[in-house]
């Protein structure tokens, strides 16, 4: 029990310390929309975006973006998902290319997200993660 709780505050201290390094004024802002969810709005984007690295048939970095619990459960390096505050949640620092190493899709590997699907994602943080 000891060892499984030093394993989780390592990452999430590790998670914490990449979140520290990362501008967030450098996001988009979340959305305003109301009701945002995984099924209806989140999935749509990353079925586009992310599926062909981080879905059924592939996941990168132990890491899957096609369901709400796959998503929350985050991959190698832990959750990447801080519900109800998007601007720590590494997942919107990948996608929104803050940092060169994390940036999502990678260089000439698929289209990046735009601003409004950025902030839609955050929206769906903010509000939950549901």
């Amino acid at each position: 029990m000891k060892l499984q709780l030093l394993a989780t505050s390592l990452v999430v201290f590790g998670a914490a310390a990449y979140a520290a390094d990362v501008d967030v004024s450098k996001l988009p802002p979340a959305a305003s929309q109301a009701g945002v969810t995984f099924d209806k709005d989140i999935k749509p984007i990353f079925e586009k975006s992310c599926f062909k690295c981080h879905g059924p048939e592939k996941k990168k970095g132990d890491l899957r973006v096609d369901s709400l619990e796959a998503t929350l459960k985050g991959g190698e390096n832990g959750p990447n998902v801080v519900k109800g505050n998007s601007a720590k949640s590494t997942l919107v620092h990948s996608v929104a290319r803050l940092t060169e190493d994390e940036a999502m899709p990678p260089e000439g590997k698929g289209e990046p997200l735009t601003k409004e699907q950025i902030g839609l994602v955050r929206a769906w943080i903010d509000q939950g993660a549901k």
